[in-house]
This record gives C-alpha cells, sequence and structure tokens, in this order.
C-alpha cells in the first residue's frame, strides 16, 4: 500500500510539473506574439531615439529594422544640425517645473478626515525625499517625451526599510517599504494595442533581461542563461551575455480569479502563479501595479504619440537645406574647373586642386582651365530655413523666446508674461497628463502603506523652517479613496515675489492695526530667501505644532508637560484631537487614556498659573 502510495505521488508530480512546463511555454509564446504585434512600433522609438543622439540619417526599413541608408553622391554632405536634442531639453525644463507636488485634500470640514489628509500627505512628502520621487518622474518624462509613452512600477519591497528583527530561521527582517521604478515602455506588453489605457486590457506582460543569478537568487531556481540583446533608447542594442527573459504576467480580476492573476516565467520554467499581490485600485481591488505616463494622447492607441516623432520629417528637411546650403557654399570657396580635354594632366589637377601660388601649365594653344559662374544662394533656401525653425516651434510648442532666450520687440513686462503664459499653454496636454500621472503614483503609494505598513510606522518629513518632524501612524489612518489629491499651483520664485509684493501693496497682508504679522512676516522673507532675517517665530502657531505631534505621540506612551507649555492653546488642541479622532478597541482605549491625563494635567497647571 505504501508502495502504490508513493508511485502515485510520484505521478501526481509529474503531472503538475508537466502542467506548469506547458503553462510557461503558453505565457511566453503569448509573449513572443505580443512583442512581434508591437515591433512596427519599438522600431518607431529606437528611430526617435536616434535622432534625439544625433544619429539622423537612419530610417525604418521594409523589413521592420533600423538602419543607416546609403549616400546617393559620394560627395554628398551629411552632417546633422540637431535641433531635436535642445527641444527636448527646453521642453523638459518646463515640464520638470510642472511635477506637482502632491497634497491631499478632505471632502469635507470632519476633524478626522482633515487629520487624515494631513498625514497622507506627510507620508507622500517623506516618499518623496527618501525614493527621490522627484528624479524618478523627471526620468520617466523624459522617456515619454521620446517614446511616447512611459510605465511607473509601483510594488513593496520587503527586503526594504529599516531592520526590525528576525525570523524563525535566523533571516533578517525587515519593515519593508515602497519601491517606484521607470519602466520603459520596450519592457510593457499589453493583450490589446487599440485600448486607450490600461483598465481597457485584460491583462499586461512585463518582460525584461535580467541575468540568470537573479532568478536563482529569488526563487531558487536554475535556468539556462543566453547572450540576449537588450533594447536601448540610443537605438544601439547592448547583449547581455548570461540574460534570460524575466516574464510577469498580470491578468486583472475576472469571474473566474476575483482576485485577478500573477504568473512569471523565466527560461521556460514557470516560477509563481497567484492572486494579484496589491491591494492597489480604488475600494480595496486589485490593479497593475503601473501607472502609464503618455506624452500626446492617441486616440485608439495604447502608446501615447512622441514629439519627437511629430519632429522627424521636419529634422530631415532642416538637415537637407542645411547641409546643400553648405555644399553651394563649398563651391563658390572652391570653385568648380572647366578643363579641355588633354590640355593639362586633369588628375593632378582633381588631387591637388589650386593652391595659392601654384604655376598652372596647360598645353599650348588650349584653353586655360577656367571657374564656373555658380550664381548667388537662392533666397529659397533662407526662406526654407526660416519656414522650418518657425515648424519646429509649431510642432513642439516651444518658441524662440523659450529656446534662445530673447524678447524681441515686446519690452512691456505685461507683454512678457503673456508670452510666457502663451508659451506655456502649448504644453497644456503634456502636464496634464504628467500631473495625472503623479496624483495615480500617489494614491497607488498610499493604498500599499495601509496595505502593508502595519501599525506604528514612523515617517519623518521636513516641518516648517526646514524642521524634522516625525509622524507615528497606523495603516488604518490612510484613507487614499476618501480625499481628492491636489497638485499645488506650480509658479516661478519671482512670480511668488511679485505676488507677496502686491498683496502687501494692497494691504491684505496687514492686520487691522495695519502691521504685518510675525507669522506673515516669516513667511515673506522665507519666499525671498532671506531666513536670516527672520525674527521670533509665531510662538502660538508653534505651541499648535507641539500639541498637534503630542496628540499622534499618545499611541505610543505618556507625554509629559512641560512648565512653557501655552496650556490653553494646548488645552484647545488635544479636546479637538479627543473630540474628532475615532480611537476603539484596546490600542484606542489606551491612548484616549493617555491623551485625558495629559489634557487634565494641562488643566491643573491652567488652574494653578490663574
Amino acid at each position: 500500500m505504501i508502495e502504490a502510495k508513493t508511485e502515485m505521488e510520484k505521478r501526481l508530480e509529474k503531472a503538475k510539473a508537466d502542467a506548469q512546463k506547458k503553462k510557461a511555454q503558453a505565457i511566453e509564446a503569448d509573449y513572443l506574439a505580443r512583442k512581434e504585434e508591437r515591433r512596427k512600433r519599438e522600431s518607431e522609438w529606437l528611430l526617435s531615439g536616434k535622432f534625439v543622439a544625433g544619429e539622423q540619417y537612419y530610417d525604418v526599413m521594409p523589413d521592420g529594422e533600423v538602419a543607416e541608408e546609403d549616400k546617393r553622391f559620394f560627395w554628398q554632405s551629411r552632417r546633422v544640425f540637431n535641433r531635436i536634442a535642445p527641444t527636448i531639453d527646453a521642453r523638459m525644463a518646463k515640464l520638470v517645473r510642472a511635477i506637482p507636488k502632491l497634497r491631499v485634500r478632505a471632502f469635507s470640514g470632519d476633524e478626522a478626515e482633515v487629520q487624515a489628509a494631513k498625514l497622507s500627505t506627510a507620508i507622500l512628502q517623506s516618499v518623496k525625499e527618501k525614493l527621490s520621487l522627484h528624479a524618478e518622474i523627471e526620468k520617466g518624462t523624459r522617456w515619454a517625451e521620446v517614446c511616447g509613452s512611459v510605465f511607473y512600477k509601483i510594488v513593496w519591497d520587503a527586503q526594504a526599510g529599516k531592520r526590525v528583527g528576525t525570523d524563525g530561521d535566523g533571516n533578517p527582517v525587515y519593515e519593508g517599504e515602497i519601491s517606484v521604478s521607470v519602466t520603459p515602455p520596450f519592457e510593457i506588453f499589453p493583450s490589446s494595442l487599440c485600448a486607450e489605457n490600461m483598465a481597457e486590457t485584460e491583462s499586461l506582460i512585463h518582460a525584461k533581461v535580467v541575468p540568470a543569478a537573479y532568478v536563482f537568487e529569488k526563487f531558487g531556481v536554475a535556468v539556462t542563461p543566453s547572450e540576449i540583446p537588450v533594447s536601448t533608447l540610443g537605438g544601439d542594442n547592448g547583449r547581455m551575455k548570461d540574460g534570460v527573459v524575466y516574464i510577469e504576467r498580470y491578468t486583472l480580476p475576472t469571474q473566474a480569479y476575483p482576485d485577478g492573476r500573477l504568473e512569471i516565467v523565466a527560461g521556460g520554467e514557470l516560477l509563481y502563479e497567484g492572486d494579484l499581490p496589491y491591494l492597489n485600485a480604488g475600494d480595496g481591488g486589485r490593479t497593475y501595479p503601473f501607472v502609464k505616463q503618455d506624452c500626446l494622447s492617441s486616440a485608439g492607441n495604447f502608446f501615447g504619440g512622441s514629439i519627437v516623432a511629430r519632429l522627424i520629417p521636419l529634422q530631415r528637411a532642416y538637415n537637407a537645406v542645411r547641409n546643400r546650403k553648405h555644399e553651394f557654399l563649398n563651391r563658390a570657396a572652391f570653385g568648380v574647373l572647366t578643363v579641355e580635354d588633354g590640355s593639362l594632366d586633369a588628375d593632378e589637377l582633381a588631387d591637388e586642386g589650386l593652391a595659392p601660388g601654384r604655376v598652372l601649365v596647360y598645353r599650348q594653344g588650349g584653353n586655360p582651365p577656367k571657374f564656373l559662374d555658380g550664381g548667388d544662394l537662392p533666397a529659397q533656401f533662407e526662406r526654407e530655413e526660416e519656414w522650418l525653425e518657425k515648424e519646429f516651434a509649431v510642432l513642439s510648442g516651444i518658441s524662440d523666446f523659450s529656446q534662445r532666450s530673447y524678447t524681441a520687440a515686446v519690452t512691456s513686462a505685461t507683454g512678457l508674461q503673456l508670452m510666457l503664459a502663451q508659451d506655456n499653454s502649448r504644453l497644456q496636454n503634456t502636464v496634464a497628463a504628467l500631473e495625472s500621472a503623479t496624483q495615480e503614483i500617489g494614491r497607488h503609494i498610499l493604498r500599499l502603506y495601509k496595505q502593508f505598513a502595519g501599525t506604528a510606522r514612523l515617517a519623518s518629513v521636513s516641518g516648517e523652517g526646514d524642521a524634522v518632524q516625525s509622524y507615528y501612524f497606523n495603516a488604518s489612518d490612510l484613507h487614499a479613496d476618501d480625499v481628492t489629491f491636489e497638485s499645488e499651483a506650480i509658479v516661478s520664485v519671482e512670480e511668488k515675489r511679485e505676488t507677496l509684493l502686491r498683496l502687501y501693496e494692497a494691504g491684505i497682508l496687514t492686520g487691522e492695526d495695519g502691521k504685518v504679522s510675525t507669522k506673515h512676516k516669516n513667511e515673506i522673507l522665507e519666499a525671498f530667501g532671506l531666513e536670516a532675517l527672520e525674527g521670533e517665530k509665531d510662538v502660538v502657531t508653534l505651541h499648535i505644532q507641539k500639541a498637534a505631534q503630542e496628540n499622534i505621540a499618545f499611541a505610543t506612551g505618556e507625554v509629559a508637560v512641560e512648565d512653557f507649555d501655552d496650556h490653553a492653546v494646548h488645552i484647545a488642541e488635544h479636546t479637538r484631537h479627543l473630540l474628532t479622532v475615532c480611537l476603539q478597541g484596546r490600542d484606542g482605549a489606551q491612548t484616549k487614556a493617555r491623551a485625558t491625563a495629559h489634557l487634565n494635567a494641562h488643566k491643573r497647571k491652567l488652574k494653578d498659573e490663574e
């Protein structure tokens, strides 16, 4: 009986292994089919990368490969006058300023929602500083400018963050942390190229080339490596010698799989199969751990349009005009000789040319060599070049005013401001896509914290006056679905200073006594970069901030009452906290008891002072 059972187990294990092998092959076949379907778009991305890098005599050949075009004539000039790269740099300078600084706004004035919004804003600021989120979004935006789309992968890294102990086997345990990384469009393969957003797709494949050692370290499975080409933005395919294609296929929730599906394959092996791991959709649902950002929306296409692709025909024409001008000037400078056949050694003349001071001997009775009259440079060259430069400004949304920093005939401040506003409005669609993607990244971050952060999590952020403030929070305190994300207005330092001066002149910043409060004075000095001249801080504001930090600290222990506290202010803040924050369960009861004891101590102190 035992031998029969062992044989049955072997059969079941073999059947399971065969099924997994078959599923892995099916997923790899799905990946290859999607890659072939997307081949044309990938060639366009490679071509765009070439043009940005200054290799502008390439084109997509009939077989779909990106290759260099041959010269029509051996003498033909093929210099590159790259206007695309500086145009992208000018757009990036504006778009980087437009990356929104996220803050979370509560739906109502309820104190619990207000506190949740403040806490969520602090968490986003903390993540932004720890992960250099601004730099990642800037990197992703450049990818979007060149290729049309970019993706941000937001996951929870259980091996990141502070070490909090060890498990039963002695392995280190970490508190975990958010991971936000830029995923180029080369690595993303949707189930449908006609879907305009990820919600309209049934599944999404994220495929990239990784070392075979990575698979063994993460899953303990040894796979056979090979030399695999890696697509790069510059168009020159690098190669990984010990690489393997690492495929993650994400499937949205269906009736058969209400929590969705994640399958991971590499080297023909099924490494993982299970539910989508993250509650990163609204109302506790599950979706892809990706956020898409487009440069230009494209109706009926999953991947967005690229500004570089729009500029390529103009760049080709611009290079042609400039090169033909140079060829004309070369002819004018060096000349084109006409020589009577047999009057001199034509081969020697062709090799050495007409050097200054050279004695030219020709056959007696023959005609001496002479230069052909090439005429003047046709005016059409100048007009065509000017027209192409204007077209660059129209298509790219970046005018000469932005690129060359001159003001033409406009001298008034109002006129200059109007030109700036018009220039910025041309980028509005791209800016809107950037803001939308950044806000969605913020939602994913808060939802992952809510799922994995646990209790008594510490977040440190820069507060007023660059002071570091620490927040202890529970994952249940975050409500990413109950708040609205709000982008702060993006204005330059000069515009902010001008606005402050106008508000001051209008008397809006002064009180009834006609004086500027200490708080407003310090804010004005900070806006002008004169923090060193700040006087005393607004004491009441500092007391309110201290009381707010104490409200958070009640969750972890007792808080002593200081003799220098403004007891009236602290009593008001702690009372508001107890009345508006819901404290339930055993931990909530302990927190409430600590806060109540602290509040009573303030009341006694205040009574003693009276």
